[in-house]
């Protein structure tokens, strides 16, 4: 049954949460650093040092601070950042839309270019453009992230600048309630530098599995009936090369969920990815230790819809759960 499926999956979810919290918690716990010289500032005395020690609970044992930190988790409070004071969940949420309209751009422009590629190199090995599709898939695969970004905002906001025209903003961000356009227009060069390497993984990994389908008997039985190329390759092939696709797509949703962070440093983009850089510079335990959670939280939630859509597409795997 596909709610027992399911069930599993996310009593093995919380499982795995629970896991990390407790592993997170005390990587932090046994950290250098203390969090009230962090807060305080170099120049405070013992007895405010102590203070805020006694405030914030850092004199009791671990499992009571992990005792209360769970209490609080499991109403939704992720405590106070140590550096700004304002509740950890605040900060998070005030992040969230950012990273969420980054990675979702990209995954749509990735797929679209990634995906065609690919299955156009399997239907047509060896062909010209076949050796043009690896050939993308080998310079996309070559170039890191961060010198695709700066190339962009060289080419593409540097010198059109230099001549009076402005195509792209070099950094910011603007919500979507606000203005549409200006939100696209302020993630355009972001979602392409993220696009093209990830297109370049995915135009590889689809042509590698199309192959491997459309040699397959019942492709060659499919063709031997007269059914057009097209729906050989789409309506059957295609079909039966998704599940590692989605796969990896899931895969790669989900840690990019928990923060771009090159991508979002590069462009000046408010998200995840930059806010955890800032708390680890500044020591600001309750803000890591959320972003980690939440991240996780997002890799957890996207194995379930990957293992859904599994579910659904394959009725073993339903039944041997």
């Amino acid at each position: 049954m596909l709610w027992r499926y399911l069930l599993k999956r996310v009593g093995f979810a919380i499982l795995v949460l629970f896991v990390l919290s407790l592993f997170v918690f005390a990587l932090f716990y046994i950290a250098p650093g203390d969090p009230a010289r962090a807060i305080a500032g170099d120049k405070a005395t013992a007895e405010v040092l102590a203070q805020i020690r006694e405030n914030l609970g850092l004199n009791e044992p671990i499992y009571v601070q992990y005792g209360v930190f769970m209490s609080n988790l499991l109403q939704g409070d992720l405590g106070y950042s140590y550096r700004s004071q304002l509740p950890v969940t605040e900060i998070i949420a005030d992040r969230i839309p950012v990273t969420v309209s980054l990675v979702f751009g990209a995954v749509v422009l990735w797929l679209a270019i990634g995906l065609p590629i690919g299955i156009t190199s399997a239907r047509h090995p060896g062909s010209f453009r076949d050796r043009a599709g690896q050939a993308f898939a080998v310079v996309g695969i070559s170039f890191p992230t961060f010198v695709l970004g700066m190339m962009a905002l060289y080419l593409l906001y540097f010198i059109p600048t230099r001549a009076g025209l402005i195509l792209f903003p070099p950094s910011g961000y603007v919500p979507l309630t606000e203005s549409a356009g200006q939100w696209a227009w302020h993630l355009l060069l972001p979602w392409l530098t993220l696009a093209l390497v990830s297109a370049a993984i995915y135009a590889r990994l689809s042509r590698a599995q199309m192959l491997e389908v459309l040699g397959e008997d019942y492709i060659r039985t499919a063709r031997a009936k007269g059914l057009t190329e097209r729906r050989v390759v789409y309506r059957h092939a295609l079909r039966s090369a998704m599940p590692p696709l989605v796969t990896q797509l899931g895969t790669d949703i989900g840690l990019m969920l928990g923060g771009v962070i090159v991508i979002e440093t590069v462009f000046g983009l408010p998200g995840l990815g930059r806010l955890a850089v800032t708390s680890v510079a500044n020591q600001d335990r309750p803000v890591i230790i959320g972003v980690v959670l939440v991240g996780g939280l997002f890799i957890v939630v996207i194995n379930i819809i990957v293992d859904t859509l599994y579910a659904l597409m394959d009725s073993r795997i339903r039944t041997a759960s």
